[in-house]
């Protein structure tokens, strides 16, 4: 394998993983403080809630909320990470931007939470990318990704009153959006 190949999967790596040990040491103290900053989540409509356009990513409901974040939050977060630290900086922004933004002023009336939505706007963008890039190894991600988590997109129907399936929707949406404007490379 090519040095330079082989360093974009190790820095792929260890910026996802740091990026979810964020997410978990978050998670901890605020399990510590039986989940009070929540409060700090996307409340939609309300000024307070705007503190959520930034925060929404890193506050769960529960450990059990972000182990089931965690994996698909690694794998399909590392596919980005391994374009490298701007391409994924980027994207994690416009989808946590624009994706909060819609779940302020499109969502029902409840502080909507998680690193769900932000999944779900991976999972956009690596699907986008292999339609709008058509190299092959973009291909490859997108089919790798529709295979393995192409069931998770009934999660942006409205179901279970405590999923916000708006986020979801909205992560979806600025995935697609991010995969458009991001540039290729960093550079």
């Amino acid at each position: 394998m090519p040095s330079q190949q082989r360093n974009s999967w190790q820095d792929g790596a260890i910026y996802i993983l740091t990026f979810a040990g964020i997410l978990w040491a978050v998670e901890i103290i605020n399990a510590a403080l039986s989940h009070r900053l929540n409060v700090f989540g996307i409340y939609p409509r309300e000024l307070i809630g705007l503190w959520g356009l930034l925060l929404w990513p890193f506050l769960h409901g529960s450990i059990q909320h972000l182990a089931v974040n965690t994996t698909p939050f690694v794998v399909l977060g590392w596919f980005i990470a391994m374009r490298g630290p701007a391409i994924f900086l980027q994207t994690t922004i416009i989808i946590t931007l624009l994706a909060g933004a819609g779940v302020w002023i499109f969502g029902r009336e409840a502080f909507h939470i998680g690193a769900s939505g932000l999944v779900f706007g991976f999972f956009g963008f690596l699907v986008a990318r292999g339609i709008y890039e058509k190299s092959i190894s973009a291909l490859a991600i997108a089919c790798f990704t529709l295979f393995y988590y192409g069931g998770m997109i009934f999660g942006v129907l409205p179901s279970d009153g405590f999923i916000s399936w708006e986020a979801h929707l909205f992560g979806l949406m600025a995935g697609i959006f991010a995969a458009r404007i991001v540039p290729v490379r960093a550079g």
